[in-house]
């Protein structure tokens, strides 16, 4: 979609843009009693009329009215529209991304497909002879993920990456159980760019957890692995590539060193852009892995949901995953209930159907070619972006010498390449350091001990200076205070 954009402004330059700004309250202060949005028709005479009592069983009969705002059709329109107003997204700007979140552009038909009535008005409690369209879809997908991952079966049970995680934990401890082993063996190893819900999930589910550093080549040195490997070693949770966006490329050797020490290795691939098609789980020596479908496959990332963590096991961890599973007995599709190893739900029902048709839907479309394509063309565009964005005065990349794939970590230093006054020289920023912008601060402004004002005097405040934009640089506001190596940097939208 961005390839294809179109725009009026000079090429290099940032468009012009400013997003409406309502003073909108929240639905809630805008009700008016008595209004109504729609009038539900009386029931036939052949129904009869129930009182309230009668319809309702006392034991979960309300007490007070629920407090839902009472407006118009029109007022609710209005409501929304403003909101919608007020919110960026991948329709709208494509410069807009969410972390390490993969933002790509979602098929319109698979939204279609997803909001169809068909599925949309399924409810998980049909009988399943019912709905044996959404379970072929469940199935089917279950095999694509197999081959893609090289895993051997595959629950969609789970409802986001940090679920499949813990399930993934879960399991582990299951079959460490199964084994006389737990809770000997209670440590799980993961490293610190690797996703942080691989070292809460895990701890969650009741492991010690042990972090390893990067080397010099922006990952944990095999040798550093292997020290704190040991009887009580339970297995590896890590992301490859890492936050940084490096592929660890003895990620094998990793997982036979964890191999050797007793434990199972889980790879986090949520983030499988730049994978797909070229890399496999099970040709790494993972045991379990999992796909995120709302990053990868189709479904936008909705802050935070609807999402489904697919997460996909050898053989012998298969015993062990979240019930029921979707089967097949060459005639119909079942949800399999009656597995007695099952570590049991990690959520209600069986995950969000919705999620699952888009990623079946965006698979078949592209094929093992366009996955592949998919793949090549998000390391080509990252990389490419990274030259780009590493020319700008101030942008630091830490292990800069090292190639990414699909993501990269910037930090912006203002304190250091950027000047302290009003010049609009400097020096460029050190390569390799990496601090997060969100950790910038501004200079103190406490009051002198010797002043009994309740307000500091004026040069007890940190005088400061602006400076012109040059035609070269974002149209942002800049305040550098005079004397700190720390400078303030406030993004406009819009005038705000």
């Amino acid at each position: 979609m961005g390839a294809g954009h179109t725009s009026s402004a000079a090429p290099g330059s940032m468009r012009r843009f400013h997003a409406a700004r309502w003073d909108e309250p929240v639905i809630f202060e805008l009700s008016v009693p008595g209004a109504r949005g729609v009038l539900p028709p009386r029931p036939d005479r052949e129904v009869p009329e129930l009182t309230p009592d009668e319809r309702v069983p006392e034991a979960i009969r309300r007490r007070i009215p629920p407090a839902l705002p009472e407006l118009s059709q029109q007022a609710v329109l209005r409501h929304y529209l403003r909101l919608s107003q007020e919110t960026l997204g991948a329709d709208v700007n494509i410069d807009v991304g969410q972390g390490t979140c993969t933002m790509k552009y979602s098929p319109k038909v698979n939204e279609q497909l997803a909001r169809s009535p068909r599925l949309a008005e399924l409810h998980p409690l049909q009988d399943e002879r019912t709905v044996q369209g959404i379970l072929e879809v469940m199935y089917r997908l279950d095999l694509l993920l197999r081959e893609i991952s090289g895993m051997d079966a595959f629950t969609l049970q789970p409802g986001s990456g940090s679920q499949a995680i813990f399930a993934a934990a879960a399991m582990l401890r299951a079959w460490h159980a199964s084994r006389g082993e737990f809770p000997a063996r209670d440590e799980i190893v993961t490293t610190i760019f690797s996703h942080p819900s691989d070292a809460a999930a895990a701890h969650v589910a009741g492991f010690r957890i042990v972090t390893l550093r990067p080397g010099p080549n922006g990952y944990p040195e095999l040798e550093e692995l292997r020290a704190v490997l040991g009887p009580r070693t339970a297995g590896l949770f890590i992301t490859n590539p890492e936050d940084t966006g490096i592929f660890n490329p003895r990620i094998a050797e990793f997982t036979a060193a964890v191999h050797e020490a007793g434990g199972l290795c889980v790879y986090d691939q949520a983030n499988a852009n730049g994978l797909l098609g070229i890399t496999r789980a099970r040709e790494a020596g993972f045991d379990a892995c999992f796909f995120n479908l709302h990053k990868t496959f189709s479904t936008p990332h909705g802050s935070g949901g609807p999402a489904c963590g697919a997460l996909g096991v050898r053989a012998h961890l298969a015993p062990f995953l979240p019930s029921p599973v979707v089967t097949f007995d060459g005639t119909a599709y079942h949800l399999e209930r009656d597995r007695p190893d099952s570590i049991g739900k990690v959520r209600t029902w069986y995950g969000v159907p919705e999620v699952h048709l888009r990623a079946y839907a965006w698979i078949m479309s592209l094929g093992a070619a366009g996955l592949r394509s998919v793949a090549e063309s998000a390391v080509l565009a990252n990389n490419y972006l990274l030259e780009r964005v590493r020319r700008i005065r101030g942008v630091a990349v830490p292990w800069p010498d090292r190639r990414r794939l699909e993501q990269v970590r910037y930090s912006l230093e203002l304190g250091n390449g950027w000047p302290t006054s009003a010049s609009t020289t400097g020096p460029a920023t050190t390569p390799g350091s990496c601090r997060s912008p969100s950790r910038w601060s501004r200079p103190s402004r406490t009051r002198p001990a010797s002043s009994t004002s309740t307000r500091p005097p004026s040069s007890a405040w940190p005088r400061r200076r602006t400076r012109t934009r040059s035609a070269c640089e974002p149209r942002r506001t800049r305040a550098w205070y005079t004397g700190t190596t720390t400078a303030r940097w406030t993004t406009r939208h819009g005038g705000r």
